[in-house]
Order: structure tokens, then sequence, then C-alpha cells
């Protein structure tokens, strides 16, 4: 695989992730135990993209505190370039989540006012433009105001660099609805396709065109253990995972799913190859307690590939 350059726009904050030790009770305390890391979903890919070898900026704001710190220290043990607006006065994001004892997720808190602060003028400056112009891709979420988004797809250009964005939750994906045509990939799951469109299909297959419609060239729609759908361009898929055994953590599957996907389209997949690649890197980080798994490399990946079976052509 030759490395690429990416550059990466969005959040990178602090997740906090409590677990329920037994059944959930509603309304009532539940024992558990507590776990905190780096995250953010622009940030999860980036560690990603960087971990299957490619040279990854990361560029986001931040607070000017000890969340900070985390975040800048898992940057570094990622290998990724780290090139943040820190705000000295201000707090570094955070994301609260309560999960069930299988991993699923119960409830979240998202701590996001300082992505407010991420104006397009901020794209203007020097570096940041250079960075983005040597770049073979450029990765958004949905963390920034959609002004940024817009602002960030329209510099990026019509040339041949790769532009793709992370839908990150239901409430924010719908940031892209002005710019959805400047995007050639958006990374989301059926909650969040479902708020960007306005649609309840009854199957997957219905989900390339609906989007496509909405003004959408290509992207993916993942559906938790059933297959996800993939399109672009010249076609659609169904791609299915492996059988599971117990899960560790739902926790940045769909980053990693993301970030396998765009490392395949960079060395020239077609959409089902990409989309075999994104469920091996999800399938890798579901085994992992944490949300980018320090077992992902291009070695492991492509083992990992070998149980992901093959991907559905949609006619």
């Amino acid at each position: 695989m030759t490395p690429r350059n990416i550059a990466v726009f969005g959040g990178a904050h602090i997740d906090r992730r409590g677990r329920i030790s037994g059944s959930t009770a509603p309304g009532a305390s539940n024992p558990g135990t507590w776990f905190e890391e780096a995250g953010g979903g622009g940030f999860n890919a980036a560690r990603n993209l960087s971990r299957l070898g490619h040279c990854v900026t990361m560029i986001g704001p931040r607070g000017g505190d000890a969340a900070g710190d985390i975040v800048a220290a898992a940057a570094e043990a990622a290998g990724v370039i780290d090139r943040p607006f820190i705000f000295l006065d201000r707090k570094t994001p955070s994301y609260t989540a309560i999960l069930e004892n299988d991993g699923n997720l119960v409830i979240a808190l998202a701590d996001m006012d300082l992505y407010a602060l991420f104006t397009p003028r901020r794209l203007q400056q020097r570096a940041t433009r250079e960075i983005a112009t040597a770049s073979e891709l450029v990765l958004m979420d949905a963390n920034l105001p959609p002004e940024t988004l817009a602002s960030l797809l329209g510099s990026a250009g019509t040339d041949k660099r790769l532009r793709a964005g992370i839908a990150v939750s239901p409430a924010k994906v719908v940031r892209y609805r002005e710019c959805l045509a400047g995007l050639d990939f958006l990374f989301m799951n059926e909650a969040e396709a479902r708020a960007l469109t306005g649609a309840e299909p009854a199957t997957a297959e219905e989900w390339p065109l609906l989007l496509r419609s909405a003004g959408l060239s290509g992207g993916v729609v993942t559906r938790g253990s059933r297959a996800a759908v993939a399109f672009d361009r010249e076609g659609a898929c169904l791609g299915r995972p492996p059988a599971l055994p117990a899960l560790a953590d739902v926790t940045g599957a769909d980053d990693a799913l993301a970030s396998g996907f765009l490392s395949a389209r960079l060395a020239g997949g077609d959409i089902c190859a990409c989309l075999r690649h994104g469920i091996a890197a999800a399938v890798i980080t579901l085994h992992s307690p944490l949300a980018v798994s320090e077992d992902l490399s291009a070695e492991r990946l492509e083992q990992v590939l070998q149980l992901v079976p093959g991907a559905e052509m949609l006619s």
C-alpha cells in the first residue's frame, strides 16, 4: 500500500463511557464501570488511517486544559500530525455515553459548544490551506458548523482529491444538507440516513436511490449487525459482517469502517472491495475496548478481510 497524505477536519475530544455491569434498570442507579479516552468521529478516523500507514494531519478546535493534553498525547501515540486551534480559556469538548452490558448505547451527552468557534475564517489561514491542498483525501465530520463544512468542501475544489464526511449523529448530519453535492462519500448509520432524507425505507436496497435523490453521489449506510449498503456513481452493493462472538464495545466501529473503506478507495478499490475493507476494520474495532483499536494495521486488516463475505452488487 502506498501511503497517502490525508487531512482530517473535525472533532477531537474526550470520550467518557460508563458500562452497566448487569441488566439495565432505567430510572435507577446501575452498578458499572467508567472509562475515559480521546475520541471524536474525525479523530477516530484520523488515528485509524494513520495506523493503516497513511500520513494524516488532524485539524480542529481544542481547549487549553488537561483534556486537551490527553487528545494531544493520543494523536502522538497514533502517529497523527496534530495541528489544533487551541482556545486557552475554553474547555475541550466531551462526549459522555452510557452503555449496556453488551456494549450497545443507552444514552449519550455531547458537550460540543467549542466546535462552533471553528468558523470558515479558520480555513483561510495559510498553513491550513496548504495542508488541504497537499492532501489526496479531505475528511470532515459534522461536529463542525454547516457553513464551515460548506466552505471546506468549496475550498477542496473540483479536482481529483477525494472528499468525504462522517455523519456523527442524527442531529448533526443535517449540517451537510446544503453541500451534499460536494462530497464523494458520506458515512452514516440508518438513523442518520433517515434524519438526512426524512425517509423510512423498507429495505437497505432503497437507500442508494433515496440518498442520490437528496444530492449525494456516494455513501455508506451501516445497519449494526445487518448488511451495510454502499454506493458511488458506478453502482451499489451490500456487505455483510462475519458472525461475531461477544463484542467489546460498539464505540468507534463506524469510524473504523469509514477508515478502512477510504484507505481502500485511495488504493483504487471498487465499491465492493472498499466496503469489505471497511467492514474488516470495523470488526477489528468491535473486538477492542478502545474506540481506536491498537491492533489495527494494514497487515491485520488483510487477515480479517479473509473472514468478511463477498459483497453483493445491487441491480
